[in-house]
């Protein structure tokens, strides 16, 4: 894996912790962004999800957004080839 994937989260979020917490677990280091501290993070979000919600997930040109984890999963099983390289 050539960089680590981004996850765009707001503090309170119940699915973003969630999803934190997934990816802890899967052991997988992550850039977290909580776009209401980081206006700029918050318009990258937007740029490549089209949409305001969290958790959005970014690794390439892999990006879930505003997911649960159950959401997550399913959408990296439609990209085996990511969920190889993300190790998950």
């Amino acid at each position: 894996m050539t960089q680590k994937p981004n996850l765009y989260i707001k503090q309170h979020c119940p699915w973003c912790k969630a999803a934190v917490a997934f990816f802890a677990e899967k052991g997988l280091p992550l850039n977290i962004k909580d776009v209401e501290k980081d206006p700029e993070a918050f318009q990258r979000m937007i740029e490549i999800s089209g949409q305001r919600l969290t958790p959005t997930f970014e690794y390439e040109d892999f990006v879930v957004a505003d997911f649960s984890v159950d959401e997550f999963k399913t959408a990296l099983d439609k990209t085996p080839e990511k969920k190889e390289i993300l190790g998950l």
